[in-house]
Order: C-alpha cells, then structure tokens, then sequence
C-alpha cells in the first residue's frame, strides 16, 4: 500500500520534463507545501535529486521519474 508519503514523492517526480535533461525543479521552502519541500528531501537522501530542494534528477531519479510518469499515463489512459 502506498503511503501519502510514497504519493507526494510520486508526484514530485511526475514533475520533471524527461524531454529535458538541463530543467531541473527548485523547491521554495517559504511557499511550497510543506510535504512537497519534505518529499525533495527525502528523494535528495535516497539519490534520486541532487539536491535537497529539489535540482536535477540523479541517473536513478530519471529511472524513477521514466516509471512513475509511465504508471501515470497508464493508470490515466481510459480503455473500453
């Protein structure tokens, strides 16, 4: 089961532009939701940013970002 911990960090991710290696996001602590500030932190600590508030994605970040955009439009895709 997903946490809303594990949810905020999918998020996040689902942000990047995988088009686009050089956009990275940056995270501003005095205006950003506190659990998107804290959801970059813990991404930063597993390796998948580069930085705390945000920056680039990480080799593996890229890996998680490419499947969790992928399970995104997937789970978004209607079929009849």
């Amino acid at each position: 089961m997903l946490t809303p911990d594990d949810i905020t960090e999918i998020n996040l991710l689902s942000q990047f532009d995988l088009s686009n290696s050089q956009a990275g996001l940056k995270i501003h602590s005095h205006d950003a939701d506190p659990a998107t500030v804290a959801a970059a932190e813990r991404l930063h600590a597993k390796g998948l940013l580069t930085q705390p508030d945000g920056g680039y994605l990480t080799s593996l970040g890229l890996d998680a970002a490419e499947h969790s955009q992928t399970l995104l439009t997937i789970l978004r895709t209607p079929r009849s």
